[in-house]
């Protein structure tokens, strides 16, 4: 009169679909892009922020203004802040930023209430670059 013990083998989670800018709403554009002195940007496209910080302008929507918003595609793709050259693709900061984007779509929040700031320590030392124009 032995015991029967049955395996229930708890479910594997799912991984999570790859990160490609193709499959992507273009979030990291909604971030405030901080630019470096050695940035070589028209000044059309940028501004001072409200703690005098020089930074991509946005949009009424909080978008880039350098953002194609018809095809979510970098309008100065070759020569984009130093920022964004090295924002890695699909890296923990990126996963972070999309999961707040998701989580507040869902909620219903204005995305123009996120305001964050997009600075070296969120970068990773293996850039993925996402697509040009």
């Amino acid at each position: 009169m032995g015991q029967s013990h049955t395996a229930t083998a708890a479910a594997a989670p799912r991984p999570a679909p790859a990160t490609a800018c193709s499959r992507c709403d273009a979030v990291c554009c909604r971030l405030t892009v901080v630019l470096m002195p050695e940035d070589r940007i028209p000044g059309h496209l940028t501004e001072y922020n409200d703690d005098g910080l020089h930074v991509m302008a946005r949009n009424e929507e909080g978008w880039c203004v350098a953002v194609d918003n018809l095809h979510l595609r970098c309008t100065i793709y070759e020569q984009r802040p130093a920022i964004c050259r090295q924002f890695a693709m699909g890296g923990p900061y990126c996963r972070e930023v999309r999961n707040e984007y998701l989580d507040q779509m869902q909620r219903g929040v204005p995305l123009t209430s996120t305001a964050r700031r997009f600075h070296a320590p969120f970068v990773t030392e293996e850039p993925a670059p996402c697509r040009p124009q």
